[in-house]
């Protein structure tokens, strides 16, 4: 039983590395930057990652680029205002205080590739570039994970429907 045990554990952290993927700039870390699968037609795509800072300035993403998916990508917070949930774009980017771990996820913080020139598929990859104010610029991979379950067009859809123009 044990030797079951240690092999599922064993395989379940090979897994989780083999679809985890990291990048370094300087003392800025980003992990597994990631967007989901979108339908035929659907406009925008969402994009995810965990940027953490592990020096002791604060530094700020300011923009994204991923000419091969889109000629439009956007940095974007999810709010409550007076009890409504509201998007707006941030075009001065996000900062990431020093020392600290900042999270871009569907319902906070995130990526929009808009105009998205072709659906987003699970299982495929690509290359953006991700530029900070002070380290400078790095090239990362987004890979297409599989579309959020209940979505009705794959993530972000419902909350950025507006976008498609």
């Amino acid at each position: 039983m044990k030797r079951i045990l240690a092999s599922f554990v064993a395989l379940a952290l090979s897994a989780s590395a083999a679809f985890a993927h990291d990048f370094t700039l300087g003392n800025l870390e980003i992990h597994h930057p990631a967007s989901r699968a979108t339908l035929p037609g659907q406009p925008v795509g969402g994009g995810f990652m965990t940027i953490t800072n592990k020096g002791a300035e604060a530094d700020r993403l300011v923009s994204i680029a991923a000419p091969d998916v889109s000629d439009d990508v956007q940095l974007h917070e999810m709010a409550v205002e007076n009890d409504v949930m509201k998007m707006r774009q941030l075009p001065d980017g996000i900062e990431i205080p020093a020392g600290a771990k900042v999270e871009l996820k569907s319902g906070g913080l995130h990526v929009m590739f808009m105009r998205i020139k072709h659906p987003f598929t699970e299982g495929e990859k690509f290359k953006a570039t991700l530029t900070f104010e002070k380290a400078g610029k790095i090239d990362v991979d987004f890979r297409i994970e599989a579309a959020k379950p209940g979505a009705r067009s794959g993530e972000g859809a419902a909350d950025h429907g507006s976008h498609g123009g």
